[in-house]
């Protein structure tokens, strides 16, 4: 997958700014960046063959896609202590959307407040990122995605902290890559 540790890397960094603006302590948001740096791990246990598919997966593949989650919560189950319980929730409920449309069902202000912010953070990178089944989206097209899901897939507060960033903290432009995200200041 093409940028994948970078990717990676981008979320962590953005989730923790993004945590410490919405008033997170800073020794939670470090821990929060820990957490999603590990989010995606169970994608280790999927076959390359659906991770680097150039196509849309089938209905089969998306489940067993799905189980990415349950597998890096899992992978994940020898952290002890309070950061081991996070990461696992990150790992595990990242998919949740704040409609409890997502992968289990449950409502995003079920979760603690890291899983939503992972959640974003990994939505605006991957929007940004060009995969095998797609093309990087330009920033405008995902800060309108993210606008867009604003009350079904994401909090509408976190999507006003969250977009309040991306247009005017100037660290966010290197987090992506530079791909244009500072030009929308």
């Amino acid at each position: 997958m093409t940028g994948y540790i970078d990717e990676d890397r981008a979320v962590s960094r953005l989730s923790e700014i993004v945590a410490l603006e919405c008033g997170v302590h800073p020794a939670a948001a470090r821990q929060i960046r820990i957490a999603a740096a590990l989010h995606d791990i169970g994608k280790q246990r999927i076959a390359a063959s659906i991770i680097n598919k150039p196509g849309k997966l089938d209905a089969r593949e998306f489940e067993i896609m799905k189980t990415h989650t349950a597998l890096g919560a899992s992978m994940l189950k020898s952290i002890q202590g309070e950061l081991g319980e996070k990461i696992r929730l990150t790992a595990l409920y990242h998919h949740e959307n704040w409609d409890g449309s997502g992968y289990f069902g449950k409502y995003a202000d079920e979760l603690p407040v890291y899983v939503p912010i992972v959640s974003i953070c990994d939505v605006a990178v991957a929007l940004v990122s060009e995969r095998p089944y797609k093309s990087a989206w330009p920033p405008r097209e995902m800060i309108a995605y993210i606008q867009g899901k604003a009350g079904t897939q994401f909090n509408p507060a976190l999507v006003r902290i969250f977009l309040s960033l991306i247009r005017h903290d100037n660290r966010v432009p290197a987090i992506f890559g530079n791909r244009g995200v500072g030009a929308l200041a």
